[in-house]
């Protein structure tokens, strides 16, 4: 099972730094994967969920992209990361119940379906992380991949 960093955060929310780059790296460095927003602005790269926040270069991206699942936030990033010669890991979505990844998983929002080893499934808070029951999935993306990590680990050891 792979641990995604919401926005950076480990162990809650920080709005202060969430999608900034030191925030992800730290992520990173930690050994979780991270998610981050991405939005293309007047032909530069941000991440940011509402704004475009933090100015983020190709090259950065590029170093990370096998760490990095992106949330497209606009069309025009879309079309970037579509004409891009990398091979990033993205997805778009707004209120869908799931979504299917540029490398094939599934970002499952709706919690009641019955995951597969190819979804992905948001458990933002810690609340989500104990009272999700289910096992078959291949990932997490949450604001506690700490707690998360130690969560599922102890169940999974149990069974």
């Amino acid at each position: 099972m792979i641990y995604i960093s919401h926005r950076g955060n480990l162990e809650g929310i920080d709005k202060e730094r969430e999608n900034s780059l030191s925030y992800i790296d730290e992520a990173i460095a930690l050994g979780y994967e991270a998610e981050v927003d991405l939005r293309l602005n007047d032909g530069r790269l941000f991440f940011g969920h509402d704004t475009p926040d933090y100015n983020v270069t190709h090259a950065w991206l590029q170093k990370r992209k096998n760490k990095l699942w992106i949330h497209v936030k606009d069309y025009k990033s879309l079309v970037w990361l579509l004409n891009s010669e990398e091979d990033y890991r993205y997805f778009c979505h707004e209120s869908d119940k799931y979504t299917l990844t540029s490398n094939g998983y599934v970002w499952s929002h709706d919690l009641k379906n019955n995951m597969i080893n190819k979804c992905i499934v948001p458990l933002i808070s810690k609340e989500q992380v104990m009272n999700f029951t289910q096992r078959s999935f291949y990932g997490v993306c949450t604001d506690y991949p700490v707690f998360c990590k130690k969560h599922f680990s102890n169940i999974h050891n149990t069974v």
